[in-house]
């Protein structure tokens, strides 16, 4: 058996996240289904590099999986997204060390949160509307109190089951391309919806309702009634794994 990385993106708009889950559509479960089909049927269990909630997009993910030796890694790659659904494509497949894991070797993660402030159809589903004049170098203000290694309970979801609430984030920025606003937040390590809390929180500051220095406050609470109510899944994307 041989170990592959295998880049793939989906549009997350019908699946209940990337985690396999009983009686819910996943993105896990489309791809250990149509890769066991591959291989008459055997099961195939695959590892990702992170866990994305409903509704939430990757632009990068790799997932890792133990398979027989393949020759012809960009046939085999024609072959999957052949059978995958329009929602998902397979960018690129390739044979690593035994001991590389997709989820515990990477050392950063990108992700991209995109708003429209003019009215859209063609971002239904893709983009967060928000026709509201907001103030964006407020905004900026208020993400540099997310960068650095700090606790950050404030902005998780409760009763998880993870270890720590500590993550290091090294960029934290709204930016604006082609008449579209996107927040972007790059981090050793993401809590489970920390990044749509943020954001919520950020756009209370661009809105008016809290000031810019309120994020230090808020961090230093570690109390998720301190922040604001998390926003959309929709609008939030998966952007780059750093190995």
């Amino acid at each position: 058996m041989k170990r592959y990385f295998i880049e793939i993106a989906y549009d997350g708009s019908t699946y209940f996240g990337w985690q396999r889950q009983p009686k819910q559509n996943s993105v896990q479960q489309e791809m250990e289904d149509n890769l066991s089909k591959l291989f008459s049927n055997e099961p195939i269990q695959v590892v990702g590099c992170g866990r994305t909630d409903a509704g939430v997009h990757a632009k990068q993910y790799f997932l890792h999986v133990d398979l027989p030796e393949i020759d012809d890694t960009n046939q085999f790659c024609f072959k999957l997204n052949r059978m995958l659904p329009a929602s998902i494509a397979v960018y690129s497949m390739k044979e690593v060390d035994a001991e590389m894991h997709a989820r515990f070797h990477a050392t950063a993660r990108t992700y991209r949160y995109y708003i429209h402030q003019k009215k859209d159809p063609f971002r239904v589903g893709l983009s967060w509307y928000v026709p509201q004049e907001l103030d964006f170098d407020a905004m900026n203000i208020a993400a540099k109190h997310l960068l650095g290694t700090q606790d950050f309970t404030s902005l998780s979801k409760l009763h998880t089951d993870v270890k720590t609430n500590i993550c290091t984030v090294s960029h934290a920025e709204w930016k604006n391309e082609q008449n579209e606003w996107y927040f972007e937040i790059t981090a050793d390590r993401f809590l489970r919806n920390m990044v749509r809390a943020t954001v919520g929180t950020l756009m209370d500051v661009g809105t008016g309702k809290r000031i810019p220095n309120e994020l230090s406050e808020i961090l230093s609470a570690l109390d998720r009634g301190a922040a604001s109510t998390s926003v959309p899944a929709h609008g939030l994307y998966l952007w780059k794994i750093t190995y």
